[in-house]
């Protein structure tokens, strides 16, 4: 068999693997896993050179990151697929490379939430979701992150049409960026169709020692938590980054809690939960993360230790 037939044949078993997926998840039983076992704790993304020596060993090829990357967490937010989706042999890599019950939530592509703003994009939509059928049942959830400007006043009855026409075979979760969405229609809407609603924590660096207060509603029956921190403070003014992201800047010890506890009580009925941090919440994603199954019990590995020297803030 050559190689192009064996990712033909691995593509169509990853394909038969993510049509029942959804299936899968609505049989989730309540009560057959170990509570904190339903939540998986990863970062939104996982390719940055600024982690060299802080959690990747400094001399890791690029390569062997995804696969050191899993050994550490349970989950990962894929930013790569907002601006491409990959190939197959791409998500074949991540499939082979990762632990049977890693799990992957891409970013939707900005051409279809940013650049069409959800409007005439169904083939768009088809061809993203087809490029992704090689990560088969690791795909958890695609991420619909939507931009600040869509509103409902102009946007709504376009987010109905999409919302009613996603497949019933991929997870779905949803990113608002206006409070104006805080209706109880748009959650009727999301509830029918069992798209998730996302609980975003965006507290603002003056108020990072306090616990994050939130709209956090469920409308399905998983939840996606991402910890994004102060998007205000992310990028200067000639929008290149403010920080360099390499260990924990600001501590958040007091929202950590706060999601922790929620987390718990979440975790206590049938949903799984997905929760990915930024390095911007705190200043270092994988410190991020780790502190959080830190306070859940959960299991967690030592990162490498940096060499004197090698951690210095930009």
């Amino acid at each position: 068999m050559n190689g192009r037939e064996g990712v033909k044949r691995r593509s169509s078993r990853a394909a038969r693997a993510i049509s029942s997926f959804a299936s899968k998840w609505c049989r989730y039983p309540a009560g057959s896993l170990n509570p904190l076992a339903k939540i998986k704790i990863g970062t939104c993304a996982w390719s940055f050179d600024d982690w060299r020596g802080g959690f990747y060993p400094e001399h890791l090829a690029p390569v062997e990151r995804l696969p050191f990357y899993a050994r550490h967490f349970g989950a990962v937010e894929v930013d790569a697929t907002f601006y491409a989706a990959p190939s197959a042999r791409t998500a074949l890599h991540w499939y082979d490379v990762t632990p049977p019950d890693f799990i992957f939530s891409c970013k939707l592509a900005r051409e279809i939430t940013h650049e069409r703003r959800l409007r005439d994009v169904g083939g768009l939509l088809e061809t993203f979701l087809q490029q992704l059928e090689p990560l088969g049942e690791k795909l958890g959830c695609v991420l619909i992150q939507l931009p600040p400007s869509f509103r409902p006043r102009q946007d709504e009855q376009v987010l109905r049409a999409f919302v009613r026409g996603l497949p019933q075979n991929v997870r779905f979760a949803i990113e608002f960026r206006d409070h104006e969405w805080h209706l109880p229609r748009v959650l009727r809407l999301l509830e029918e169709h069992r798209v998730c609603w996302v609980w975003t924590d965006v507290t603002p660096l003056d108020h990072q020692a306090e616990g994050a207060f939130e709209f956090l509603p469920q409308t399905t029956d998983f939840s996606y938590l991402r910890l994004l921190g102060d998007l205000g403070r992310k990028y200067g003014p000639d929008g290149h980054p403010l920080h360099a992201y390499r260990q924990t800047l600001w501590p958040r010890d007091a929202s950590l809690e706060n999601w922790a506890t929620r987390l718990r009580q979440r975790a206590k009925g049938p949903s799984r939960l997905l929760v990915h941090a930024a390095n911007h919440f705190e200043g270092f994603a994988p410190a991020t993360a780790r502190r959080l199954a830190t306070l859940l019990e959960l299991p967690v590995l030592p990162f490498p230790e940096p060499a004197p020297g090698q951690i210095d803030l930009l």
